[in-house]
């Protein structure tokens, strides 16, 4: 699973796969060597990266938490690929009209409009299937349809052209 992390900030690309018990993660595209044990029920943490080991606390939520190192305190924003793919489709309903565009890479399961319908924000435009799970894909504003660039069975990639809306 993909996670794009800001920490106090900064940010991150993170990918993690569990694999026979082991974690393969990457950061920002270099591979760590980290394993980690959870302590205790209230967020305390061992965790080895290479040959350092590190005691953390971890307080928050799923999306947001703090995270204390060493006496150091480390603001963490959490976002998977389909939290991001959510958050970007809200981003885009607050312009109205425009292209809707893929978010993530998937296929096309179903066609829901097709041009010269009229739709309100919110509506389900189409079905995107990715990481074996159906994700309707919303208008982001009231509109009307004037094209739909893909078909259904069509394998699309992120950043590519789904719906273009005319505001209304």
């Amino acid at each position: 699973m993909k996670y794009y992390v800001q920490v106090n900030g900064r940010p991150h690309e993170v990918t993690v796969v569990e694999r026979l018990g082991e974690l393969e993660v990457t950061v920002d595209g270099k591979r760590l060597d980290i394993a980690y044990e959870e302590v205790d029920s209230l967020g305390q943490v061992a965790v080895r990266v290479g040959a350092m080991s590190y005691g953390i606390s971890i307080e928050g939520g799923a999306s947001s938490v703090t995270a204390v190192i060493a006496g150091h305190l480390y603001a963490v924003e959490l976002e998977d690929e389909r939290e991001r793919a959510a958050h970007a489709a809200a981003r885009a309903a607050s312009k109205g009209g425009g292209v809707v565009k893929s978010v993530m890479p998937g296929v096309v399961v179903q066609l829901l409009v097709k041009p010269g319908d009229t739709v309100e924000k919110g509506q389900p435009l189409l079905v995107l299937e990715a990481m074996k799970m159906q994700n309707e894909i919303a208008a982001p504003s009231d509109g009307t349809v004037t094209a739909v660039h893909v078909a259904e069975k069509q394998a699309v990639g992120t950043g590519a052209k789904l719906v273009t809306l005319k505001g209304e």
